[in-house]
C-alpha cells in the first residue's frame, strides 16, 4: 500500500512536471515569437525612415539629391552653388544631413549582434556620410553631439573617419558658408526692375504775344516803369495802313534783284469799307 502510494506521488509530479513543462516551453515559444515580431517591427521602421529621406532628396527642384554622393566631382562641385544658393538650401541640407546621421545611429543599434545584414543595406547613406561633402556631417556632430576631430560617438557608428576628422578640424562647413553669405546680404539685382531716372518736369512755357510778358511768379522791380493801358492809342482795323515811310521805300527801290527774280506784281489795293459815321447824340 506504502509502495502504491509513493509511486501515485511520483506519477503525478511527473504530470505536473511535464504540465509545467509544456507551459513553460509555450510562454517562451510565445515569447520569442513576440520578440521576432518586435524586431520586425523596428526592421520595417528602419527602412520606412530610409524610404522618406529618399523621397524628399528626389523630389523635383530638390538639391539634396548632390548630397548622396558618388556622381562625380565634377558634378559634385556644380552642385555646390546650388546647395548654398540661399540660407533656405543650406539648412535644408543640414537637417538633411542630421536625420541621415539619426538614422545610421539607430541602425547600427539594431545590427548589434542581431541582424548585421541591414548594415549593408545602409552602406550606401553611410558611405556618403563618410565622404562629408561640404563638411555638413561634421558641422552636425560638432552642434547637436559636442564632436571633436579627437572624440565623437559617431566614429563607431562609421568605417572610413579621416575626412570627417578632417572636417571637424577644419570646419569645412563654416567656410563654405563664409563665402557664399556674401551673396546672400546682396539684393537680387536680377529680380530687382532697374529705376529709371525721371528729369524734373517744370510748367509747360506759355506762348506769348510780341509786347507781352510771361508772368514768371515772381514780382517784377519796382526800377521798372511800364505804360498804363490808357496811354496806348486805339487802333482801328478798319482803316488802312499808314504809308511806308520815304526813306524805308527808297531802301527796298535801291535792293539789287537776284538773277532768275521776275517782278511780282502787286494786287489792286481792296477798297475800304467808310467806317459809318457815329450816332447823334
Amino acid at each position: 500500500m506504502n509502495i502504491d502510494r509513493a509511486l501515485n506521488g511520483l506519477l503525478r509530479l511527473a504530470i505536473v512536471a511535464a504540465v509545467f513543462g509544456a507551459g513553460a516551453l509555450a510562454v517562451i515559444t510565445v515569447l520569442d515569437r513576440m520578440a521576432l515580431d518586435q524586431r520586425a517591427a523596428e526592421r520595417r521602421a528602419l527602412l520606412q525612415r530610409s524610404a522618406e529621406l529618399n523621397a524628399s532628396a528626389v523630389a523635383p527642384g530638390s538639391m539634396l539629391s548632390c548630397l548622396n554622393g558618388g556622381a562625380g566631382e565634377a558634378i559634385e562641385n556644380a552642385c555646390e552653388k546650388s546647395v548654398f544658393a540661399d540660407p533656405q538650401s543650406a539648412a535644408s541640407a543640414v537637417a538633411y544631413t542630421a536625420a541621415r546621421l539619426s538614422l545610421i545611429a539607430d541602425v547600427s543599434a539594431f545590427a548589434q549582434g542581431r541582424d548585421a545584414d541591414i548594415l549593408e543595406v545602409f552602406a550606401p547613406m553611410r558611405r556618403a556620410l563618410e565622404l562629408d561633402r561640404y563638411g555638413l556631417a561634421a558641422h552636425v556632430l560638432t552642434i547637436r553631439d559636442g564632436c571633436t576631430a579627437e572624440r565623437c560617438p559617431a566614429f563607431a557608428w562609421l568605417r572610413e573617419t579621416a575626412v570627417l576628422r578632417a572636417n571637424l578640424q577644419g570646419q569645412s562647413f563654416n567656410t563654405y558658408v563664409s563665402r557664399y553669405s556674401v551673396a546672400w546680404n546682396k539684393p537680387d539685382a536680377e529680380n530687382q526692375a532697374p529705376v529709371a531716372s525721371v528729369p524734373a518736369v517744370g510748367p509747360a512755357p506759355i506762348a506769348s504775344l510780341p509786347g507781352q510778358s510771361v508772368p514768371t511768379g515772381q514780382p517784377v522791380s519796382a526800377k521798372y516803369d511800364f505804360p498804363s493801358a490808357a496811354s496806348i492809342p486805339p487802333v482801328s482795323i478798319m482803316n488802312a495802313e499808314p504809308p511806308l515811310p520815304k526813306a524805308a521805300t527808297d531802301a527796298q527801290a535801291a535792293q539789287p534783284k537776284a538773277e532768275g527774280d521776275t517782278a511780282v506784281p502787286v494786287p489792286p489795293k481792296r477798297p475800304q469799307a467808310q467806317a459809318a459815321p457815329p450816332p447823334a447824340r
